[in-house]
């Protein structure tokens, strides 16, 4: 029986993963084959996703900062895309060049890495689009453990979310934190109003004063109470009705508007919570201001990356079903459509929309070096959002189903 080890929580260290633990039993396997047989052969190993999950037609790359960190030191060299990148099915995002003993061990990391943060960027990519001019914060790192919460949320922000809920996140990222009062606060105290008064006596002004107005009585009546208290000081108020509650929830937005507008709070604005998607929150947007998404950005669905050798010793090859050798992704500027050729060669005939082609894939990391610092999560974040609006304006309907 193996020797039982204590620990604090069910999660690997940077050290267990580098050391190779953290990979699939047969890529030990393999490891040991190798180096019982001597066998060291240079390979390309290629990082692509073959198909996306319906109905997406699009993905953002994510991860990367944390796969060249696993690899930096190793005598590898890898081409990647720029974090951020928006790409769509069979686009060659990453390369891997070096001894296969040197990194193979490694994909199953490097695979997570990739298709958990681009899962979770793309998720948080479509609900900036449903979301348009409003506030898209994000609330779900209650939803997966706790040790991987600074990674769901820069996922989410980097992916087009204005804010993180989480403190540590949020210091990581460089960014206030988001959020004010919890039902937990007004269930305590005893009264919502009381406990907006509690929050504005207590903390920095700095701090919008957003109240939550579901806890106890109808929301339309508890939005009253709350902007007659507080007048200009409130910014905004906050509904996280469950669903069990609500009835039609945009009619109870449109009730709460019309009562608050009616006695001359227009200026509160109206912020929504509790189990959003890009579905409901494209549906809500012409009557909230702001919405804070948990469950569906956290858990969404991972990206099924495949890290495929495309060339032995220089040579093409690769397994059935899959295209050999090294290839070079281009991306026209203004519609962002890809095409894939080999390696060295250039597209022959512009863009159908009169955009020219952009090479996508540049050198990162150089026989286990750095070529180039990390992008901070800021300009990753205005590099999404920016392809987003050309998307949006090749695209009217970016997050249809293909026809």
């Amino acid at each position: 029986m193996p020797e039982k080890t204590s620990r604090s929580f069910h999660v690997a260290c940077f050290e267990e993963i580098r050391d190779g633990q953290i990979a699939d039993v047969y890529f030990l396997r393999t490891r040991q084959i190798l180096e019982r047989k001597k066998i060291h052969k240079r390979v390309l190993a290629e990082f692509t996703v073959k198909y996306l999950p319906h109905p997406y037609k699009w993905a953002i790359f994510a991860g990367l900062e944390e796969a060249l960190s696993l690899l930096e030191g190793l005598p590898v060299t890898v081409w990647a895309v720029p974090e951020g990148t928006l790409f769509r099915r069979n686009d060659p995002l990453l390369y891997i060049e070096g001894d296969y003993l040197d990194f193979g061990v490694y994909e199953t990391a490097l695979l997570g890495f990739f298709c958990q943060a681009s899962g979770i960027a793309t998720k948080a990519a479509r609900d900036r689009i449903a979301a348009g001019d409003r506030i898209l914060l994000s609330f779900g790192a209650r939803r997966m453990h706790p040790a991987i919460a600074p990674m769901i949320e820069r996922n989410a922000y980097i992916g087009g979310c204005d804010g993180v809920a989480v403190v540590k996140s949020a210091e990581l990222l460089g960014i206030p934190p988001s959020g004010t009062i919890p039902h937990a606060l007004i269930l305590i105290i005893g009264d919502t109003v009381e406990a907006v008064r509690a929050f504005d006596e207590v903390i920095a002004p700095e701090v919008k004063r957003i109240a939550l107005i579901d806890t106890f009585h109808d929301e339309k009546f508890e939005a009253i109470r709350v902007a007659e208290a507080m007048g200009e000081k409130l910014f905004g108020i906050r509904l996280d009705t469950p669903g069990s509650r609500r009835g039609n929830f945009a009619e109870i937005l449109r009730e709460v508007r019309w009562e608050l507008n009616l006695r001359g709070y227009e200026k509160v604005k109206i912020f929504l919570s509790g189990g959003l998607d890009e579905n409901s929150i494209r549906e809500l947007r012409p009557l909230a201001d702001g919405f804070g998404v948990g469950t569906s950005l956290s858990n969404a669905r991972v990206l099924d990356f495949a890290m495929d050798i495309v060339e032995i010793e220089g040579e093409p090859v690769a397994k059935r079903g899959k295209a050999s050798g090294r290839k070079d992704l281009f991306r026209c500027d203004r519609c962002l459509q890809s095409v894939v050729l080999p390696h060295g060669q250039q597209p022959l005939d512009p863009c159908e929309c009169g955009g020219k082609w952009q090479p996508m894939l540049e050198k990162v990391l150089e026989n286990g070096k750095l070529v180039q610092a990390a992008a901070a999560p800021q300009d990753i974040r205005n590099r999404v959002l920016e392809q987003l609006k050309r998307l949006q304006a090749a695209d009217p309907e970016p997050l249809s189903p293909p026809s």
